[in-house]
């Protein structure tokens, strides 16, 4: 994939993307909360910190390199 179409799939991404995968996180937490209680603060901080490393694994080979100029 040429580095034009990896920009405008990153942004793509980033606009449409990342926004849905924030919702889809919030309401697995709030899942949680509904099915098992309020849990403390720490797990709900480590299953945020989780699902935000989640997203990354399978899209960075499109976020590489799309700093450098053509």
């Amino acid at each position: 994939m040429d580095l034009k179409t990896r920009k405008r799939l990153s942004l793509l991404i980033l606009v449409l993307g990342l926004p849905a995968y924030i919702i889809v996180a919030v309401t697995l937490v709030n899942w949680m909360d509904t099915r098992w209680g309020r849990q403390p603060i720490w797990i709900e901080i480590a299953v945020y910190v989780v699902l935000g490393l989640v997203w990354v694994v399978p899209l960075r080979r499109i976020f590489t390199g799309i700093g450098r100029n053509e």
